[in-house]
């Protein structure tokens, strides 16, 4: 069964409204929907059955405890992290009385995303899923792995419908176009973006999608000089020349964590005359900022200064310290927490009846 609609105003107001706990902040108005401040991210993990189980049972525990962004790739996992949702999201609302529109539903498309499993001949992968029906070129494929023509995201925008068992995608992302920098000029890049951005406003009017936008890992982290830098403004540029002022290119994400900062801190991004930083400039540019790896895949989830632990709260473990951090950044929505058992999800989700922490308080943890 395909599930009918998007993400709604209504129905996310209607989410916020179950949890009459959750603390003040923690739920974001952003383009016209209500963002619980921590998401659930589906990247790490086998490729096996087991790990099916528990993404399942860690998505519905996850929206039943408070966090309405689910987060996913067609890549993750060889297309099985988005089918391990699609079962969760359709569990919660046959089982636990939840809406569609309760629930912001992302995923990307870019990388190659093979089929449960990789294959063992690539190019044969390749060629027989792309090239022969008339999908994709070998050469529009950016290092062997990356493309975003728009026949090509049209034909992952309809695998990761499926795989999610909906109608609509609520925000669908161009994941890693930094990866085409290392194949073509900046002049061809932006240009095949564009191309891409055309692509997902046809979606956005024929209700596939509600957003779009780009998720990167090095692309607003890197300095203006750099090959793989992106400017923000550039975009935006490009979405209003194939949306107008209405367009959808709504949403950027961006790994943000208390060992990657640059996000904040790096003056990378012009507009209108002045160097910011990318949340700066998002906010400038009426696009929302998601953070990835809020945990850094747990690398700084303990072993945090007491210094830094006090500045957000003294709480109760450093993985909820960490997620702290992202979530009270001013500019940042929602911070993305990979769980992929129930007992990460219980701990880090008790942060839904803990305020962000203040101004005052974030300030403090760079004077540290």
């Amino acid at each position: 069964m395909t599930l009918k609609g998007c993400a709604t105003l209504a129905g996310t107001t209607r989410y916020r409204e179950r949890f009459q706990n959750a603390a003040r902040g923690h739920f974001r108005n952003e383009q016209q929907l209500l963002l619980s401040s921590i998401g659930i991210g589906t990247y790490l993990g086998n490729a096996d059955e087991q790990t099916d189980q528990r993404y399942m049972e860690t998505v519905t525990a996850a929206v039943k405890l408070g966090a309405n962004v689910v987060d996913s790739a067609a890549n993750y996992r060889f297309q099985r992290s988005e089918r391990s949702i699609g079962r969760a999201l359709h569990s919660l609302i046959s089982e636990y009385g939840f809406s569609r529109d309760e629930i912001v539903l992302c995923t990307k498309g870019g990388y190659l995303p093979f089929d449960g499993a990789p294959p063992r001949d690539v190019r044969g992968y390749i060629e027989e899923t792309f090239v022969k029906p008339g999908i994709a070129g070998l050469d529009e494929f950016a290092g062997g792995s990356h493309c975003m023509t728009p026949s090509y995201l049209e034909n992952q925008l309809e695998q990761s419908r499926r795989n999610l068992g909906v109608e609509s995608i609520d925000v669908y992302y161009i994941h890693n176009p930094e990866s085409q920098l290392g194949s073509v000029s900046e002049a061809q890049f932006y240009a095949r973006l564009g191309t891409a951005f055309d692509f997902l406003e046809k979606a956005r009017k024929q209700g596939t999608i509600l957003w779009y936008g780009v998720a990167t890992w090095n692309g607003f982290r890197a300095a203006a000089e750099s090959r793989q830098y992106h400017s923000l403004s550039k975009m935006v540029e490009l979405a209003r020349a194939a949306g107008g002022e209405s367009h959808g290119f709504r949403f950027i994400q961006m790994p943000f964590n208390l060992a990657m900062p640059e996000a904040l801190t790096l003056r990378n991004q012009c507009v209108n005359g002045k160097e910011v930083s990318t949340i700066e400039a998002a906010g400038e540019l009426g696009v929302s900022v998601v953070s990835s790896a809020s945990l850094l895949q747990g690398r700084v989830a303990s072993g945090l200064p007491d210094e830094i632990r006090k500045s957000l709260g003294s709480l109760e473990t450093d993985a909820q310290t960490a997620i702290q951090f992202v979530r009270s950044t001013p500019g940042v929505a929602t911070a993305l927490v990979g769980m992929s058992n129930r007992a990460h999800v219980e701990e880090n989700l008790r942060l839904t009846q803990i305020a962000p922490a203040s101004p005052e308080a974030f300030v403090r943890v760079f004077s540290n």
